[in-house]
């Protein structure tokens, strides 16, 4: 018989050692993941015991190692503990990536103060290492993050111009943008529809409820249910549900604004409430119902409570109940009777027969009340009838201002003077009653009028205003001792003198006509409460505040007063001598003057003010005159010197102002008398010696450039180009920096038929001079007359990148461009330069272009009063005027532009400039360019293709 075969024992594959390079679940094609428990926590361990001496395997084990002792180990578990000795670390303990194995080795030890001590330095060390890299490594990390950003841009970034400009859009453009529609998948997909046919009585049913009913049943007639006679009848019941679903939803909007059901009532503001209420629905009844209950409420539980009476009636008013409303204001009278808000809700309610009656009751009950009797005087019709009705009242009340004026107004002089002279009796201290009985009164009893008001009313400045007006009005000269006793009487009471306060009186009485009170008001207190180093400056800004209000005199009385204190002030004679120019006399002007040479006789200024006023009024001796008193006063001013020669010039006088310039350059004149005595050869024809005084010129100033184009415009026009291009080239060296040069120079080059050398003196001139728009547009007009229209396009863009914000460059953009053009062009000048008179000239020819000749007017007026100095504007005004004005508005602009006296413009100047034009007057000037612009536009018409 065979022996029984022992069973194999199990192995304990959980607490078995694995096999090298096992991987769980390879073999039934699973693959190996990684979890947090097999990486194990952050920190070491604590030691645990074996994981066989908890399993239920564990006592298997045990079991095999008995007989070895108590408490002994199996010798496999003695075998590992000493290879793991002899390695120094247990080969199943978890790997730490930092320390490696070596965690093991620190595992049991202690950290004390010398490892914290050592991490803190080690962290320092980190620290200030990591601060040396740290803007290097932002750097980078921002050039990263930018180049990323380029590569990579947000939607929003993408299109964030085309976000910017949505707000040129309008409301209208907003809402013509077509709604987008529902493009999704979802809506694209064919659903299945089924169709299911409705029986007949359905389709009969709703037939009937969408019927409109428009009788109704016979037999409901026969019940008695017939329409009231006088009332419309129903004829569509279906209109009559709609208006009790309308009624309903305003009831529930109403009591959306309630609080546990009652209306909420403002307290102070129901009367006003009520009074503009309009009963337009139910639900209005309603809160009218509910607004009766509170009144109710407010006036039984306080009966003396007289607004809750005429809230009462006013709600009651508003209803339509009028009878009511006049019912619950008797009742308030009633129980309110010394209350005048109750009487005068009484009369307006009431009937005009018996309101009269009421408001009777009302004075009888409160005889005190004026504005019960001022309501009835409004009841009467005529004057008569309110007048007595006024009268009646001062007897109850004598001391009301208000009754008093209201019974003056309705009387006539004689009696309003006797009503008056009771007034002040009854009134003392109201000082409008004592002034109208001074204007009523003649002179002597206006002067004791005016003495009692005094009296009774010592700290009122109006009575001694009046009193001065008084004095003034009857031809005596003692306003200004009036004025100087007010302000110490006043002082002496205590009164304040608000010196802005005196000075408004000063423009009262200005434009009342008393010219000599104002004068002395403004002589006594013009000085109260200023700072003495402050006293110029803030006389100066007050005369400036009261031209523009218009109030001259108070200015020339600032003026005056100020010229006493500082007579020997250059610029306070100035600014009164303007005055004088714009709003006095010639005569005043000219006294002004005297007075202020005589005091400031070094200032040349005045002395030239004055002998240009003389010139201009057509009194040359007198000019002449007076420049030889400024000469004998400032022997050495070359203003004076050069103001001769051009008074003399003037006037057709040439030797005598060749003389004048002569002696002028004999006491070492400035490169202006060289210049001035140049232009009286060149008047005269002397060709030589016009060349002489410039070559002689250029030797003393040699940096003076008008000098150099002076004598090269004289040997261009003798017919020696050649001479004038060496002229040109060593002024250009001597003057680098004057454009007027550069551009003579250029145009010089243009004429004698080299466009290349043209345009390398002005390549060179914007080397020399960058950002200069005048070059810029010389180089572009110079390509446009050779008809290289692309070259001069470029040129205008690089121009305008050069000079963004310059307006002619901009002007000559837009005249440039093509008609349909022109338009954005415009846009995109304004908006770069809003302001620049150039700009807006170009933009009102487009106007003009268009026909639209108030826009035109508007905008050319814009650029003259922006720039009145440049007489190229005036010119197309004037011209605009001429095709588009009256005659009235051609006088108008010839005379402003004279007033304006222009001196620059490109087309200006070329016209002034001329030695044929040297003795026109402005207007004649402004004619003479006006006919030569005429002339221009026809020949490129004509031109035009």
């Amino acid at each position: 018989m065979q022996a029984p075969v022992m069973p194999k024992p199990r192995l304990d594959y959980l607490n078995m050692r694995p096999p090298a390079n096992y991987v769980a679940g390879l073999g039934r094609g699973a693959t190996g993941f990684t979890t947090r428990s097999d990486i194990g926590p952050a920190r070491a361990a604590p030691d645990l015991p074996d994981r066989s001496a908890t399993t239920i395997g564990g006592a298997a084990a045990a079991s095999a190692g008995a007989g070895r002792g108590r408490g002994g180990k199996g010798g496999g578990a003695e075998e590992e503990e000493e290879e793991e000795a002899e390695k120094g670390y247990d080969e199943n303990q978890k790997f730490d990536e930092f320390e490696g194995n070596d965690v093991g080795l620190f595992a049991s030890g202690e950290y004390d103060e010398d490892d914290k001590e050592a991490d803190a330095v080690w962290e320092s060390i980190d620290k200030r290492m990591d601060s040396r890299r740290k803007d290097r490594r932002e750097a980078r990390l921002k050039k990263e993050i930018e180049k990323y950003r380029a590569s990579n841009p947000k939607i929003t970034e993408q299109f964030a111009d085309l976000k910017r400009k949505l707000v040129t859009l309008s409301s209208t453009e907003w809402e013509s943008i077509p709604e987008i529609g529902d493009y999704s998948l979802r809506n694209k997909k064919k659903r299945f529809e089924s169709f299911i046919p409705m029986p007949d009585t359905l389709l009969e049913r709703a037939k009937q409820e969408r019927e409109h009913v428009t009788a109704l049943d016979p037999r409901s007639r026969a019940a008695g249910v017939e329409t009231p006679y006088g009332q419309t009848p129903v004829t569509d019941l279906t209109a009559v549900g709609e208006g009790r679903g309308t009624v309903l939803s305003l009831k529930l909007d109403r009591l959306s604004d309630s609080v546990s059901g009652l209306t909420v009532v403002d307290p102070k503001g129901y009367l006003t409430d009520l009074k503009s209420m309009k009963i337009t629905s139910d639900a209005e009844i309603s809160d009218i119902k509910k607004a009766r209950l509170l009144l109710k409420s407010v006036i039984q539980t306080n009966p003396k409570h007289a607004p809750g009476w005429i809230a009462a009636a006013r709600l009651e008013e508003v209803a339509g109940k009028i009878q009511a409303a006049r019912n619950f204001i008797q009742q308030g009278c009633e129980e309110c009777p010394m209350n005048e808000d109750v009487w005068l809700e009484a009369s307006r309610l009431a009937t005009p027969d018996s309101a009269k009656a009421v408001l009777a009751q009302g004075v009888k009950a409160i005889p005190n009340s004026v504005k019960l009797w001022m309501q009835a005087s409004k009841l009467e019709s005529d004057d008569i009838s309110k007048s007595r009705v006024l009268r009646k009242a001062l007897e109850h009340i004598p001391d009301s201002v208000r009754l008093w004026k209201a019974v003056v107004e309705l009387a006539n002089e004689d009696d309003a003077r006797i009503l008056l002279s009771r007034a002040v009796e009854c009134c003392p201290l109201h000082v409008e009653l004592w002034l109208a009985l001074a204007r009523l009164e003649t002179y002597e009893n206006a002067r004791r009028v005016l003495n009692k008001a005094r009296e009774m009313l010592p700290t009122d400045p109006t009575i001694w205003i009046t009193a001065a007006k008084l004095e003034e009005a009857n031809g005596n000269a003692v306003v200004g001792r009036i004025i100087d006793r007010a302000i110490k009487v006043l002082q002496k009471d205590g009164v304040v003198i608000d010196r802005e306060a005196w000075m408004k009186e000063a423009e009262a009485a200005e434009r009342a006509g008393s010219v000599a009170t104002c004068q002395a008001i403004i002589n006594t207190t013009i000085g109260i409460g200023v700072e003495e180093e402050d006293r110029k400056r803030t006389w100066v800004a007050d005369a400036d505040e009261c031209k523009k209000r218009g109030s001259i005199e108070t200015a020339r009385a600032i003026y005056a007063h100020a010229l006493t204190v500082f007579p020997g002030k250059k610029s306070v004679w100035l600014r009164a001598a303007q005055l004088e120019k714009s709003h006095g006399t010639k005569e005043s002007l000219d006294s002004m003057l005297k007075k202020a040479v005589g005091y400031c006789p070094q200032a040349e200024v005045l002395w030239l003010m004055g002998a240009k006023e003389k010139w201009l009024a057509g009194d040359v001796p007198s000019a002449r005159a007076i420049l030889k008193e400024a000469y004998d006063a400032i022997p050495n001013s070359e203003e004076i010197w050069l103001a001769a020669f051009k008074l003399e010039f003037e006037n057709h006088e040439p030797e005598r102002a060749r003389m004048l310039l002569a002696k002028a350059r004999e006491m070492g004149g400035t490169e202006r008398v060289w210049m001035k005595s140049a232009i009286v050869e060149r008047e005269m024809g002397n060709e030589s010696k016009e060349r002489e005084l410039l070559e002689e010129g250029l030797q003393r100033f040699p940096e003076f450039h008008k000098l150099w184009l002076m004598l090269g415009q004289l040997e261009d026009r003798a017919g020696h180009p050649a001479v004038a291009r060496d002229v040109y080239e060593r002024a250009l060296r001597a003057c680098p920096h004057s454009t007027p040069l550069w551009l003579s120079a250029a145009a010089l080059e243009e004429k004698m038929g080299g466009l290349s050398k043209a345009r390398a003196v002005l390549t060179k001139a914007r080397l020399k001079n960058p950002q200069n728009p005048e070059l810029w547009l010389a180089a572009i007009r110079a390509e446009a007359r050779a008809g290289n229209k692309k070259e001069a396009e470029a040129l205008m863009a690089k121009a305008l990148q050069d000079c963004p914000s310059s307006g002619r460059l901009w002007a000559e953009d837009i005249d440039m461009a093509p008609r349909p053009q022109r338009k954005s062009k415009s846009v995109d000048a304004l908006k770069r330069c809003d302001h620049d008179p150039f700009v807006i000239a170009a933009v009102a020819k487009l106007f003009w272009q268009d026909r639209k000749v108030d826009k035109a007017r508007n905008w050319l007026n814009r650029a003259v009063t922006l720039a009145p100095d440049v007489g190229d504007f005036w010119a197309q005004l004037y011209k605009f005027e001429l095709q588009h004005g009256s005659e009235e508005l051609q006088q108008e602009i010839l005379q402003r532009c004279t007033s304006a006296e222009p001196h620059h413009g490109e087309r200006w100047t070329q016209m002034t400039k001329a030695v044929e034009n040297a003795h026109l007057s402005t207007e004649a000037i402004l004619k003479k360019l006006v006919v030569a612009l005429s002339k221009e536009e026809a020949m490129l018409e004509r031109a035009a293709p």
